[in-house]
């Protein structure tokens, strides 16, 4: 295919927003896929996917329309998938922007926009779900206007449920999306924005190539890794693979490799040939820096190296996920997993479970810290249980985000308040039409637990929020440390800053005493601050009535046996083991 009658275009939207519904109408309305194969969520591969009704991965696929190819690339929607956003874009020169008609401009769509706009790439604004009874199209016209300065003919009003609008929305890919800039002529040069590890082919690769052209049978080499492979298949993807024998300048498709790693095939590196190579790398991505981490560990120690496993396959396939192993005196041998998000999170515990068939024990959430010690020295701390002591430590700096949400007006207040609330600062102001678009700084710890859920609780589920990382600030931080029946549980230790320190352990404590069985003596829960108790919770013990059988006679019968029940549970206290639920270990994030 010459590269003039090539189109690579990306769908861009907030979640929920129909960008997967909008790649099936394509793919069924250009004839890709039959009827009778179609169904909802197509490119969604993953039954999470389906379930979940999002997109977790990002999905090439290759359509003809008239003389055309148009290489289709469906993206993420939530905050914690924008690196995948930020992959596909970098392989695309236009993206479909839809908003929902309902709903309007959300925080993800403020954030694709400015990714679309800093890749310098075609933006085609889309108004979507215009057949729903409540779709508010001129308010939401309004403000597409607003944020990308266009006009109103410009917005295409269509439904991807129906199909309605959307032929006139591949016109106007071919029409507006600008052909691909090639060399063919060039030394090969291909962009792998994506790979994966396929359990019977090996590392398959997706590529955007630049210049030059690639062909089954060529030696590759990988030009960051400086890792060399043969390209055993090639070819495009409608979406499932079709070998083409090469892929020219231009296209997008999928390269089968004999590679034994993925690892030696970074996402974001540069492919040319063996033969002939290219002296330039293109621009690649910038490496990812997780927010989130925590600590996997096995129920039991003989499924330590099937989690292993498990959590390195998945490394595989999910190129922002980045862990270490870890030891615990508690939990045994284990793993600190870094993750972008809570959601994140969430996707690779639930994937271990369905896929692996493991029930992984999950501690607390938290965020990475550098803490500068009184010798001069900085360590970067992913655990709480990992602080040194209290003396030893000069500064401990904590990652702070720059945040954006949008809320109707009527919201403004509390939305306010509950950024407040997390020690957050409000930087700017301004209105979208009827919506506030609220800029702020905050510290990341402070949002992991249930700041998403009291946003959409205050704002009626019209609130949305986006961010990303700012900086690292000092500030007064402290670790708290966890005592179940005077043990001290590294597991469950956080770092807060002090001012919140008594509040976070009173919550955490009540939280623990609703988890943790009752036993036959008394359970005490201490929250400590160094050598000071700050909160006590106490969990009663089972009372059992030894009495029951002593009818009539002197009392002294009664207390001899109160009595002896008495030392039996001191004796208890004293030996007895308290089994801690794994639900324990994942305590903040539970409900109240």
């Amino acid at each position: 295919m010459q590269p003039k009658y090539i189109r690579n275009f990306c769908i861009i939207a907030h979640i929920d927003h129909g960008k997967s519904t909008l790649a099936d109408r394509l793919l069924e309305l250009t004839g890709t896929v039959s009827s009778r194969d179609m169904k909802t969520q197509l490119l969604d591969k993953m039954d999470l996917e389906r379930e979940k009704g999002i997109t977790i991965k990002l999905a090439p696929a290759s359509m003809r329309f008239c003389e055309y190819e148009l290489n289709l690339i469906d993206t993420p929607g939530h905050v914690d998938f924008s690196y995948e956003v930020s992959r596909s874009l970098a392989a695309c020169e236009g993206a479909i922007l839809v908003v929902d008609a309902t709903q309007g401009v959300q925080a993800q769509t403020l954030s694709n926009v400015y990714l679309a706009i800093a890749a310098d790439l075609k933006i085609i604004p889309v108004i979507n779900k215009i057949d729903l009874p409540s779709a508010d199209i001129e308010r939401v016209t309004s403000e597409i206007m607003s944020l990308l300065g266009c006009r109103k003919d410009e917005i295409l009003p269509i439904s991807a449920k129906t199909g309605m609008g959307v032929n006139r929305l591949l016109e106007q890919i071919v029409t507006e999306v600008p052909p691909p800039k090639t060399n063919i002529e060039d030394h090969t040069r291909a962009l792998i924005f994506d790979s994966y590890f396929d359990d019977y082919r090996g590392v398959i690769l997706y590529v955007r190539v630049v210049d030059g052209k690639l062909e089954k049978g060529d030696l590759i080499k990988m030009m960051a890794q400086e890792a060399e492979g043969l390209a055993i298949e090639v070819g495009n993807l409608t979406p499932e693979m079709v070998d083409t024998q090469k892929l020219v300048s231009g296209e997008i498709g999928y390269v089968v490799t004999n590679l034994k790693s993925v690892q030696d095939a970074h996402v974001g590196d540069t492919i040319t040939l063996v033969s002939t190579p290219a002296t330039n790398p293109l621009p690649g991505y910038k490496k990812v820096q997780p927010f989130v981490y925590a600590g996997f560990f096995p129920e039991s120690n003989e499924d330590y190296h099937a989690l292993k496993d498990g959590v390195s396959k998945l490394s595989l396939n999910d190129s922002s996920l980045s862990f270490s192993l870890e030891n615990s005196p508690l939990l045994g041998f284990g793993m600190r997993i870094g993750f972008l998000g809570l959601l994140h999170l969430d996707i690779v515990r639930e994937r271990l479970v369905r896929e692996y068939g493991l029930t992984p024990v999950v501690t607390n959430p938290s965020t990475d810290y550098i803490v500068k010690l009184t010798n001069g020295t900085e360590i970067d701390i992913k655990s709480a249980s990992d602080l040194p002591d209290a003396t030893l430590i000069d500064e401990i700096r904590e990652p702070w985000i720059k945040g954006e949400l949008i809320t109707p007006q009527a919201y403004v207040g509390p939305v306010l308040s509950l950024i407040a609330s997390k020690r957050g600062l409000q930087t700017n102001l301004s209105y979208v039409d009827e919506q506030v678009v609220i800029s702020f700084e905050a510290p990341l710890a402070n949002l992991l637990t249930d700041f998403y859920d009291s946003l959409k609780s205050l704002t009626s589920g019209y609130g949305s929020f986006n961010y990303e990382l700012s900086d690292y600030r000092p500030g007064d931080l402290v670790r708290i440390d966890f005592l179940i029946a005077g043990e001290k549980i590294d597991p469950l230790s956080v770092v807060a800053h002090r001012g919140a320190a008594q509040a976070l352990a009173r919550e955490t404590l009540a939280k623990l005493k609703d988890i943790i069985p009752r036993q036959n003596f008394k359970v005490a829960l201490q929250a400590a601050l160094g050598a000071k108790i700050i909160a006590r919770e106490d969990i009663s013990a089972f009372r059992k009535d030894v009495t029951v059988g002593l009818y009539g006679g002197d009392v002294s019968r009664k207390r001899k046996v109160l009595e002896k029940q008495k030392r039996g549970k001191k004796r208890m206290k004293k030996f007895g083991k308290v089994d801690i639920p794994a639900e324990a270990f994942f305590v903040m994030m539970s409900k109240d």
